[in-house]
């Protein structure tokens, strides 16, 4: 009887043993290397620089060397292939607060992500094209937004107009100032806007910022929880600013929802030398995810 106890213990161990491994052998034990490791995360709303020169991983450049290239716009959405390989990065060029932009893909064998020179471990992500080649490349359409646009025109009839946005022009963003209440998604509770400092920043206005500086603008709860971006800007029939919309959460542009806000919701700071714009929200991440969902 003890024989057969321990041998049915022993089978028991490594029975237990091989199921282990058998189900954990899909996951690896990793460890981030930032010399040679990037979250995807990381890249969306990465500005893309366009260049004729010759470039490669290995190129490095001075602070400041990109100014000798082509912004040609930001990585909007990444495209992964069923076997788990990065295939294309989805690229939004041209246009002006969104209007005009289209979006071209680039596969990722010829973005470059070249280095700066120093300790700073910046990089800057760079395709070797010319102005006229990023103009001429084919639009990037998914077979999901041509659906999306279908169902859109079948609706067109019945849809209230929404805030368009002004003509591209090289302008500032201009505040809203009207007496009347702006509109809310959803006619949702208007959020208070949160009362921040931070040391080396200071409150702007904004009246004294341009679409560029905002589009792309991360977006903090006032306890510096990182809760999303700014993906676009609305304006009124009369080229009024109306709302931001704010990207929040997902991941690689899965599951991420976008908000439309007032500007009386959100605090923007700027440093003194106006290297950085913080817009701060009184909202954490989950809180916002709850708000009505800003549909285009």
């Amino acid at each position: 009887m003890k024989r057969l106890m321990a041998t049915a213990a022993t089978a028991l161990i490594l029975g237990t043993s091989a199921y282990a491994e058998g189900h954990t052998a899909s996951f690896s034990d990793m460890t981030f290397d930032q010399a040679i490791n990037l979250n995807a995360s990381e890249l969306i709303g990465m500005r893309v620089y366009a260049t004729e020169s010759d470039i490669s991983n290995e190129t490095m450049i001075a602070d400041g060397g990109e100014t000798e290239w082509d912004d040609i716009g930001e990585i909007n959405e990444i495209v992964l292939t069923r076997d788990g390989s990065v295939q294309s990065v989805i690229v939004g060029v041209g246009g002006f607060i969104g209007v005009g932009e289209r979006d071209v893909a680039i596969d990722l064998s010829e973005l470059k992500f070249v280095s700066e020179e120093g300790d700073s471990g910046d990089f800057f992500l760079v395709v070797n094209a010319s102005t006229a080649g990023v103009e001429e490349a084919p639009e990037y359409r998914s077979e999901r937004q041509g659906a999306a646009m279908s169902t859109d025109t079948t609706n067109m009839a019945t849809e209230e107009p929404a805030p368009v946005a002004a003509e591209a022009e090289e302008t500032d963003v201009t505040a809203v100032t009207t007496d009347a209440p702006m509109e809310t998604a959803a006619d949702r509770p208007m959020l208070n806007q949160p009362s921040v400092e931070r040391e080396g920043y200071a409150r702007v206005e904004i009246d004294e910022l341009t679409a560029e500086d905002l589009t792309g603008a991360r977006v903090y709860g006032a306890d510096d929880e990182d809760v999303g971006e700014i993906s676009e800007l609305l304006m009124t029939v009369d080229g009024k600013i109306d709302r931001a919309v704010i990207d929040v959460g997902g991941f690689i542009g899965m599951g991420e929802r976008s908000v439309a806000v007032t500007f009386d919701e959100l605090q923007i700071i700027r440093t003194d030398n106006g290297d950085d714009i913080r817009v701060y929200i009184d909202s954490t991440e989950e809180a916002l995810k709850q708000q009505p969902e800003y549909e285009g």
